[in-house]
C-alpha cells in the first residue's frame, strides 16, 4: 500500500478550544451519511465494539458507542456489522495477535459486504511496527487512530465516509482532555470515571508510557461535575480510572491540585453515588493518608489492586519499580491492620529477563506473606520499545513454565485459604446481572469485589441488598437474600 492509498487525518485538523462544539457538528454530518445508508440497506446500519484491555480501554469503548448510537447505528455484538471497530491492547503480545486473528475473520465478511468499515483503535495503534504490519498486511482497514485523539471519532467517521482510501490519525502526545461527548455505558447502575490519564514511572517492561502518554490530571471540578451527572442518570457505584490514581493532580494548577485521598472523598459526597471504587494503584505512590480515608469512609470498597509484579529486589531494581520487597510487605502490613476486612489483589511477572528459580522463590514468600485475595499472574513479554526488550538475559521459555506453574499453585493455595473468611456473615451487594448460568439466580459483587451468587430476580438488578454468605467456593460465595 503507497501513501496515495492514505489519508493521513493527522495533517487536516488537531484541536480546538471548543472541540466539543466542534465535534458535535461532526456527529450532525455523520448522521446525515447514516440516513442515506440506511435507505441504501432499507435497515438501520448496526455498529460493533470489542474492547481489548483494561478498564481504561472498556470506558473509551462506552464513548465510541454513544458517539455511534448518536450518529444512528444500531449498536450489536455481532462482528458481521456493517461497522466493527477494535479497541485494542497492547501490553502483552497475545492481545496483539488476537487482533490480528479477528481481523482475518472479518476481512471475509467485508468481501460479501462492499460497504462495511473496520476501525482499529487504542492502545496497539500507537506502535509504528503495528501500523506498518497492518497496512501491509490488512489493507481493507478502513480507520486507525490512536489513544490522544478518541475524542476525534465523529470528524474520523466523517473523513472516512467521504474517502475510499485508508485514514490514519496517529498523535505521538497531546495534554489536552475532551470529556463531555456522549456515553453508551454498558451498566445503567455502574460507570468508570476518568480521572488522570498516561503513566510517568516507566517500568522497564511497561509499554503504557509510550503509548498512553505522561500523566495529566483533569481538573477536580469536572471529575465531580460528571459524578454529579452520573449520580442523576441513576448510577450507584463508580470506579476512578487512571494508570496510577495514587499520583493524581500531575500537570494541575497549585490552586487545583488536590491529592487522591482528598479527591475520592469529594467524589464519596456526591448524593447517590453508594460506592467508589479506583483503578490502578502503584505501591510507591499508595499515602498513609489515602489508607486512613478509605478506613474511615464506608463508601469506599473494601479492595486495593495493589501490584507486586515481583518479590525479589535485585529483579525489582531491573524492572524500575522504586521499591523493595520489604517496603512492599511493610505496606501490605499497614493497610490490613487499619482496614482489617481489606482485600488486596496484585499482579505477578514470571519470566522477566535475568529472573532465575531463586527470584521466584523471594515473590512465592510475598504472596504467603501478603496473603492475596486474587493473584493476575503473567508470563513475560517482551514489548518493543522498552528497555527490557533489549536486555540480553532473557529467561527460556521451558524454566519460565515450571516457575509460572510453581508460583500459580501458591496463589491459588493462598487465595482459596483467604476467600472463606466471610462465610457466614451478612455482606452488602451490589446486583449487577442474572447469573448466566442459572436463571433464578443473580449475581452481585461485595464491597471487596467478591462475587456471589443467589436466589433472585431481573428486579434486583442495580440494587444493593443484604445477603447472608451460606458457602464459599474459591473465588465466589453463594448464598441467599436476607430482609432489610
Amino acid at each position: 500500500m503507497s501513501n496515495k492509498d492514505i489519508i493521513f487525518a493527522n495533517q487536516i485538523t488537531e484541536y480546538t478550544d471548543n472541540e466539543t462544539e466542534r465535534q458535535q457538528q461532526f456527529m450532525v454530518k455523520a448522521h446525515e451519511y447514516l440516513i442515506a445508508l440506511e435507505k441504501e440497506l432499507s435497515r438501520k446500519p448496526t455498529a460493533c465494539v470489542i474492547t481489548f484491555g483494561c478498564q481504561m480501554n472498556a470506558r473509551d469503548s462506552e464513548k465510541l458507542t454513544g458517539i455511534l448510537k448518536e450518529i444512528g447505528y444500531e449498536i450489536t455484538e455481532n462482528e458481521d456489522s456493517d461497522f466493527v471497530i477494535y479497541n485494542t491492547c497492547t501490553v502483552r503480545d497475545n492481545a496483539d495477535q488476537r487482533v490480528f486473528g479477528r481481523l482475518g475473520l472479518v476481512s471475509s465478511y467485508k468481501k460479501k459486504k462492499p460497504w462495511m468499515k473496520i476501525a482499529l483503535c487504542g492502545c496497539m495503534m500507537q506502535e509504528q511496527v503495528s501500523i506498518e504490519k497492518i497496512k501491509k498486511s490488512y489493507r481493507f482497514v478502513d480507520l486507525i487512530f490512536g489513544t490522544f485523539n478518541l475524542f476525534k471519532f465523529a470528524e474520523l467517521l466523517c473523513t472516512m465516509y467521504d474517502s475510499d482510501r485508508m485514514i490514519i490519525d496517529i498523535w505521538r502526545e497531546s495534554n489536552k482532555i475532551v470529556e463531555d461527548l456522549p456515553v453508551a455505558r454498558k451498566y445503567s447502575f455502574k460507570s468508570g470515571l476518568n480521572i488522570m490519564f498516561g503513566c510517568n514511572n516507566f517500568c522497564s517492561y511497561c509499554i503504557v508510557p509510550y503509548v498512553r502518554g505522561r500523566e495529566k490530571s483533569r481538573l477536580p471540578k469536572d471529575i465531580i461535575r460528571e459524578a454529579e451527572k452520573l449520580a442523576a442518570d441513576g448510577v450507584k457505584e463508580i470506579m476512578l480510572l487512571g494508570q496510577n490514581v495514587n499520583s493524581y493532580g500531575i500537570g494541575l494548577a497549585e490552586e487545583d491540585r488536590i491529592s487522591f485521598a482528598q479527591l475520592i472523598t469529594e467524589v464519596c459526597k456526591v448524593d447517590g453515588i453508594e460506592r467508589v471504587r479506583f483503578m490502578s494503584s502503584h505501591p510507591k505512590d499508595l499515602s498513609d493518608e489515602l489508607i486512613e480515608v478509605i478506613r474511615d469512609n464506608p463508601k469506599i470498597a473494601r479492595h486495593i489492586h495493589l501490584a507486586l509484579q515481583s518479590g525479589s529486589n535485585r529483579i525489582l531494581q531491573r524492572m524500575n519499580r522504586h521499591y523493595t520487597k520489604e517496603d512492599f510487605l511493610l505496606l501490605v502490613d499497614k493497610i490490613r491492620t487499619q482496614i482489617p476486612d481489606v482485600a488486596i489483589t496484585t499482579d505477578i511477572i514470571v519470566g522477566f529477563p535475568g529472573e532465575t528459580e531463586e527470584d521466584v522463590d523471594q515473590t512465592i514468600d510475598v504472596v504467603k506473606k501478603a496473603a492475596f485475595e486474587n493473584a493476575f499472574t503473567f508470563i513475560y513479554s517482551k514489548r518493543t520499545g522498552t528497555p527490557a526488550a533489549g536486555f540480553e538475559d532473557q529467561v527460556p521459555e521451558e524454566e519460565v513454565k515450571k516457575n509460572f506453574n510453581k508460583l500459580l499453585e501458591v496463589v491459588q493455595e493462598t487465595a482459596h485459604a483467604q476467600s472463606g473468611k466471610f462465610e457466614g456473615t451478612n455482606q452488602r451487594v451490589l446486583v449487577e446481572e442474572v447469573n448466566e448460568h442459572d436463571n433464578l439466580l443473580v449475581t452481585g459483587r461485595m464491597s471487596n469485589n467478591t462475587l456471589v451468587h443467589f436466589p433472585g430476580d431481573a428486579s434486583l438488578i442495580g440494587k444493593f441488598v443484604n445477603v447472608h454468605l451460606d458457602k464459599c467456593h474459591g473465588f465466589y460465595y453463594t448464598g441467599k437474600l436476607e430482609e432489610e
